[in-house]
């Protein structure tokens, strides 16, 4: 069995002082993919760049302080890249690792923003994704897109569904590629095993929003279809606290 996590951690500097890299060892995950590390490698030490048991791979963006993505693996991939688009990797939204018998992608998906100021770009960014992973399956690859896709696909992964229909996170054209992507072959993984409501990825910091579990589930593990037969469990490790996130957890064969 091999243990794969997904965890925005808004500030992988921030998550440290409480407790990221204990979470880990003790969590001992084969693959850690956090997103919004809002850091450069170059403001790291080794406590960041190789926590005992693992190598890193980090795609930064230009601005300090903003975005970013890193992914933690046990194994060397075969290669490491990113969707090699200028006005995303100047964001440090993905990493892409090859490994003999998937590819793993790290996205951090864009904001739409307040009146959908950056739903244009986010689209663009969403269109690239799914593009890279119809590349791969077409050439016979399996396919695991982890990150935070910040967006909320069905009424029941929000808790104010009909509140939020104008927010972003759950505007129409964004649930509408969610539609796109998983009628195109994808499955939704923690899906597959849970179809209970109320289970949530991330929490707003205002209005005790966690504390009411008033959340929206918008970090995701997607993997092709042709991967079922590897899934063993998919899980939201909603009681792990230190970012207004929680880690998302994939378990395969």
């Amino acid at each position: 069995m091999k243990r794969l996590i997904s965890w925005n951690v808004n500030g992988i500097r921030a998550a440290q002082k409480k407790g990221l890299f204990e979470w880990m060892k003790e969590s001992d995950a084969d693959f850690v993919c956090l997103q919004e590390t809002k850091a450069q490698p170059d403001q790291l030490d080794e406590t960041f760049t190789a926590p005992e048991g693992y190598s890193s791979w980090f795609a930064s963006a230009q601005k300090k302080g903003y975005s970013g993505v890193v992914t933690y693996s046990k194994e060397n991939p075969l290669s490491v890249s990113t969707l090699g688009i200028e006005e995303f990797d100047a964001e440090g939204r993905s990493l892409i690792l090859e490994y003999p018998d998937f590819t793993l992608i790290n996205c951090y998906f864009p904001n739409s923003q307040d009146e959908g100021k950056r739903l244009d770009y986010k689209i663009r960014f969403n269109e690239a994704v799914h593009s890279c992973c119809d590349a791969l399956v077409a050439e016979g690859r399996h396919v695991i897109l982890c990150g935070d896709y910040n967006v909320a696909h069905k009424p029941i992964d929000l808790a104010n569904p009909s509140r939020n229909e104008k927010n972003p996170g759950y505007l129409p054209e964004e649930r509408a590629w969610m539609d796109r992507f998983i009628a195109s072959g994808y499955i939704d993984t923690f899906r597959k095993y849970c179809a209970e409501p109320e289970r949530y990825s991330w929490w707003s910091y205002r209005f005790k929003a966690r504390e009411n579990n008033a959340g929206w589930r918008i970090d995701y593990f997607c993997v092709n279809g042709d991967f079922e037969s590897h899934l063993m469990s998919a899980d939201i490790l909603d009681q792990v606290m230190g970012s207004d996130h929680c880690p998302v957890e994939l378990c395969i064969t």
